[in-house]
């Protein structure tokens, strides 16, 4: 997935920002499965994330061909961005999993360490897009942040708003 990722994708620059932290995240999996193996599960939502993410790093996350998502949910706007945002969620699952089976604290604090720790670095992330974004400029950072025109992209919290559903 990674290979055809990287050949030919739609902007050269935007790639190499979207895969270093997929790439970053695939090494900390690896180094901790070195002495951790996590369930069948956990490395398959992991695995979600990653190739969602890949496959936005290719076309640009605003560019995926996900016309048959947005036809399903009714919405003119590609959702592909946000559905590949969703799955970071996914992460919390690996995470509980890690800070219980090590015995680090029992079920419920694991759950919801999990919990506020994506969320925390989802949150930082955000903060990291903007960051990118505003330095690269033009139209590389508008790509990057796969806004699609709406200011507030970051900050929803459906797939499809209220609006949206309205004019269908």
């Amino acid at each position: 997935m990674f290979l055809f990722s990287a050949i030919a994708p739609s902007s050269r620059a935007v790639w190499v920002a979207e895969i270093i932290p997929a790439v970053g995240i695939l090494v900390c999996i690896w180094l901790v499965s070195r002495k951790f193996k996590f369930s069948k599960l956990a490395y398959l939502l992991m695995f979600i994330w990653l190739s969602l993410h890949t496959i936005g790093a290719k076309y640009t996350f605003a560019e995926v061909p996900f016309d048959w998502f947005n036809q399903l949910i009714g919405s003119e706007r590609n959702n592909f961005d946000r559905v590949a945002h969703f799955s970071i969620g996914l992460y919390a699952f690996p995470i509980a999993e890690y800070v219980y089976r090590t015995r680090v604290m029992n079920k419920l604090p694991a759950m919801m360490f999990a919990l506020f720790a994506i969320m925390s670095l989802a949150a930082a992330y955000e903060i990291i897009e903007w960051w990118y974004a505003a330095l690269a400029g033009g139209d590389e950072g508008i790509a990057f942040l796969g806004s699609q025109g709406d200011i507030w992209d970051a900050q929803k919290i459906c797939c499809v708003t209220r609006s949206e559903r309205s004019q269908h």
